[in-house]
């Protein structure tokens, strides 16, 4: 095992066949052939040194999944650069969409880093429109990864921007505000789901993760954003329906149980009263379980699913 004395990077790079038309496979091998010749110090040092000279794709992606073994905060800089300077704006359309899997896995190795330091060079790949959606998506992502509370603003921003044409994009940076959990959010997510037309209806995801972001922040028992959660009750989408009483579950809402109750006696689907009784039993006891069982009102479909939920239950029980 090399000690990593006067290590002579350009010449293990170029044994690994960097520099050389070598096939990419191979020099992927020799690549990884390295670990049983030198120290984990000594790695990621060449691991570095050959971010910054590789220009195949494939070698540039297997050598950020060797530095995000470590993550070692010398490999920032090199990942950052790669992410904001790496392109293939002369190469074959294979070649650029090599290129942008590169970036893309670039920023989720940035994230695991956890670094706010790093949030700026994010925010300027998630802002320029012009930037494939791709990435803007993994850095959107990122950002709610590291947690940063500079980059609540900007994601905002995002969502709240109605010339966005990518709602995949407006998507990532709901969920990466959820991860945040800051109250600037709360606005703008609540506005999604009282949006009654246009691009929301045709994107129920979108309700979906705005819904999903509110539980994640603990802000269900907001009052606008309680009334929000019970007029997606009434929402096209079954998931929707879905996610929404599992935020008003999660709320201290004093309606939220009545509100369920409602959605469990009304509404017209059966995976939707299936999911209302599960809250209300979870808010509750085994009461509205037996009433379900006893009532006329209740498909035979829901009150088996009962009867199985009291089995369970009396086992717990029995157990204990």
């Amino acid at each position: 095992m090399n000690n990593g004395t006067n290590l002579d990077l350009k010449l293990i790079a170029e044994d690994c066949g960097l520099f050389s038309k070598t096939d990419a496979g191979v020099v992927i091998d020799n690549i990884d052939k390295l670990s049983d010749k030198y120290l984990e110090k000594d790695l990621i040092n060449i691991y570095n040194y050959m971010l910054v000279h590789a220009q195949e794709p494939d070698v540039i992606m297997h050598l950020i999944r060797c530095v995000d073994k470590y993550r070692d905060s010398s490999s920032l800089e090199y990942l950052v650069d790669i992410l904001l300077l790496k392109n293939a704006s002369s190469a074959d359309e294979e070649t650029k969409e090599k290129y942008t899997n590169v970036r893309v896995m670039c920023a989720k190795a940035i994230a695991n880093q956890k670094n706010t330091e790093v949030v700026s060079s994010l925010l300027y790949c998630l802002n320029n429109k012009d930037e494939h959606y791709r990435v803007r998506l993994a850095c959107a992502d990122a950002l709610g990864r590291i947690g940063d509370r500079f980059a609540v603003a900007p994601l905002v921003e995002v969502v709240k921007d109605e010339n966005e044409k990518s709602v995949y994009l407006k998507e990532s940076a709901v969920s990466a505000l959820g991860l945040l959990g800051d109250s600037r959010a709360v606005d703008p997510l609540v506005s999604i789901l009282e949006t009654k037309q246009g691009i929301m209806d045709k994107f129920s995801f979108l309700k979906e993760r705005a819904i999903e972001a509110l539980i994640k922040m603990g802000f269900c028992d907001n009052e606008r954003v309680y009334r929000a959660l019970k007029n997606s009750l009434a929402d096209e989408s079954v998931q929707v329906r879905i996610n929404a009483i599992e935020a008003l579950m999660d709320s201290d809402h004093p309606k939220a149980f009545e509100t369920i109750k409602k959605c469990l006696e009304t509404d017209p689907d059966a995976e939707v009263k299936k999911n209302a009784m599960i809250a209300l039993y979870n808010m509750s006891d085994r009461t509205i379980l037996d009433e379900i069982i006893k009532s006329p009102d209740y498909s035979d479909s829901l009150k088996m699913e009962a009867v199985s939920i009291l089995e369970e239950y009396e086992n717990d029980e029995e157990e204990g």
